[in-house]
């Protein structure tokens, strides 16, 4: 079972597993929409989702779901809420392992429970991001005729993942990751429920806020860490005389347990791009500990330094540009230097470009510029190349040829270093844009760091060669 639900796979009455052996986080799914947490506009009375896990019926039968969001946020939970609440048929699917073939066994079965004792059947495939276009179009029949009600959990954008008929078919319900508060009621209530720790152990109020931080708004990590932080408790306790003593559970146990939080970060998925945005903003918005803060959870999630460092040197020339022109020169050199030394010595060469990024005067000058210029080029705007800026180094040109001053063999054009301030005042662009651009241009100075110098020289140099 992928990574993808609240408690991870069913609860040992669903999956006809032990339940005194299941997992805690398997232990403690919620059995009623009252014991889920968090998720409140999701659920809220007379909600989508919640009139599909009540099995009210509309005038065509329940609805399908799409349910994306991220990992321990009650995916898997509400799919078995669905099939228990409204005494469903229930058959779960993973996209990992599934097929077409399984798909089509599921769909027939379905068809047949339907016709022929009108029961309804709820497949809940886990991970549907994962089918192709082809194994997702084997989907279509049965959610159309509703011979299934199917709930299919995503990490991922369903927009970019699912099929557009497949969408059009079912409610699109977003999960949130849990709140702080949520987390920490899951964590306390699987202290003392009996299908949890039953009251055998005592969490210290530091420990549970300690999993209820690492946990990162994942239920299932918060649990999975208690458990693992019980039984480092267990085994400092050794042999205990009174099977009823009630063992502590100390922050030292969970940091024990729990050596290195975890960062949840998906690193196919809608997290890898919206960490690396954030990354990219914090060194635009010259936030140094928030450009640290997203390059640490990058690296700690296991992502490609390689892939860090191109964003970096991206940056240094988009959002930095000419306001301080060695950050190019610093990115660059890290790139090189991660691509030759790899992790773990690599935070130190990234931290330093994201640093020198995030603390130079910025400028997108450059940027802008060359975006407007590509604009003006695909609008059509070229125009021929003014006679006396022609190549010469070929045999059509052979007729243009002829006495030019300096470095130039072609006719009419004024070799730059001839003169006596190095500009040659002509025209350079094609007539349509020299004549657009006397009043504008692509490329405008700021007046920050080092192109504030750059500001003066391009004003001058404008005068000059625009008013011939």
């Amino acid at each position: 079972m992928a990574d993808d639900d609240l408690f991870g796979a069913g609860a040992g009455e669903q999956s006809g597993g032990d339940a005194h052996t299941a997992p805690l986080a398997v232990r403690m799914r919620p059995r009623t929409l009252d014991e889920v947490r968090g998720q409140g506009e999701v659920l809220r009375p007379g909600s989508p989702m919640r009139r599909l896990v009540e099995g009210a019926k509309g005038a065509a039968g329940p609805v399908s779901a799409i349910i994306w969001g991220p990992p321990g946020t009650g995916k898997t939970t509400l799919a078995h809420l669905v099939a228990t609440a409204a005494d469903r048929d229930f058959v779960e699917l993973s996209a990992v392992t599934a097929g077409v073939k399984d798909v089509r066994k599921v769909l027939e079965d379905a068809a047949t429970a339907r016709s022929l004792y009108g029961r309804s059947t709820v497949l809940f495939l886990d991970e549907i991001h994962r089918f192709t276009k082809a194994q997702q179009d084997a989907l279509l029949p049965g959610v159309e005729n509703r011979d299934v009600v199917l709930v299919a959990a995503t990490t991922e954008n369903p927009s970019f993942s699912v099929i557009a008929p497949l969408l059009s078919r079912s409610i699109l319900v977003t999960l949130e990751s849990l709140a702080r508060d949520d987390v920490a009621e899951v964590v306390t209530a699987a202290v003392s429920d009996e299908r949890g720790l039953d009251g055998r152990f005592a969490l210290a109020e530091d420990a549970r806020d300690h999993l209820v931080a690492i946990a990162g708004g994942d239920a299932r990590r918060a649990l999975t860490s208690l458990e693992a932080a019980a039984g480092v408790a267990q085994d400092d306790a050794g042999v205990v005389l009174d099977p009823d003593a009630v063992l502590p559970i100390t922050l030292a146990h969970v940091e024990q347990a729990v050596a290195r939080a975890a960062v949840r970060y998906d690193r196919t998925g809608d997290q890898h791009y919206d960490v690396a945005s954030a990354f990219i903003k914090s060194m635009r918005g010259s936030d140094v500990d928030a450009a640290l803060h997203y390059l640490a959870r990058q690296l700690e999630a296991g992502e490609d330094p390689r892939f860090i460092a191109r964003r970096v040197v991206i940056a240094a020339s988009e959002d930095v540009g000419l306001g301080d022109p060695t950050a190019l020169q610093t990115a660059v050199a890290a790139m090189h230097a991660v691509a030759q030394i790899g992790m773990p010595e690599a935070r130190i060469i990234l931290a330093q470009a994201v640093v020198h990024n995030a603390l130079a005067p910025k400028s997108n000058a450059a940027y802008t510029g060359i975006n407007e210029a590509v604009a003006d080029v695909r609008a059509g705007k070229v125009g021929a190349v003014p006679a006396h800026l022609r190549g010469s180094g070929y045999t059509q040109a052979s007729d243009r040829a002829a006495g030019a001053s300096g470095g130039s063999k072609v006719q009419g054009y004024v070799y730059s270093h001839d003169e006596a301030d190095g500009v040659a005042a002509q025209q350079y662009l094609p007539d349509e844009l020299d004549r657009e651009l006397a009043d504008r241009s692509y490329y405008r100075p700021t007046d920050r760091g080092f192109e504030s110098r750059l500001q003066e020289r391009w004003s001058w140099l404008r005068s000059r060669l625009r008013a011939r």
